[in-house]
């Protein structure tokens, strides 16, 4: 993955950790739970609590562990992905708050319905981690599947979400 050399970071501390969170000038490029599969090395960020774009990400999580805000604002830069994770990531956001989808619902919606491997990799490499919400993907069946960020932060996003 690919990200800007005026990238910075702040941390956050949600209900289930701390998360590290990182933008550029325009828009939040990172957002996960300290010790995520597939994170990026964040030490080599300088850490800048004041940035405008991570207070606003920062106050909208806030705002969502509170039951307080279904939908985010701030704005995304999903660059650092290969052209096909950009275009899972982009089917992430469709997905409504309270609402999960499938992997081979994904990849049939993209046209690949043989993709649904990949597809998997793609989420799991989802780089804004809650607000890009692949923890709205489930297994086929409807079974929980993986979650970079912990099986158990998966099911309560899951059931935060049934809450609002």
């Amino acid at each position: 993955m690919k990200y800007s050399d005026k990238t910075v970071r702040c941390t956050l501390f949600s209900p289930w950790g701390p998360m590290t969170l990182a933008a550029h000038d325009q828009a939040l490029v990172w957002t996960g739970f300290d010790g995520q599969k597939h994170a990026p090395d964040t030490s080599q960020w300088p850490v800048a609590n004041t940035h405008p774009v991570l207070r606003l990400a920062c106050d909208e999580l806030q705002q969502y562990f509170a039951a307080e805000r279904q939908t985010f604002d701030v704005p995304l830069d999903l660059g650092s992905g290969t052209e096909f994770q950009q275009r899972v990531w982009q089917a992430l956001l469709d997905i409504a708050p309270g609402a999960t989808t499938s992997y081979g619902a994904i990849s049939a919606g993209m046209g690949q319905p043989r993709a649904v491997r990949a597809v998997g990799g793609a989420v799991g490499r989802n780089p804004i981690s809650i607000i890009v919400p692949c923890h709205r993907v489930v297994g086929r069946n409807g079974a929980l599947t993986g979650y970079a960020g912990g099986l158990g932060r998966k099911v309560a996003l899951l059931q935060l979400e049934s809450r609002l």
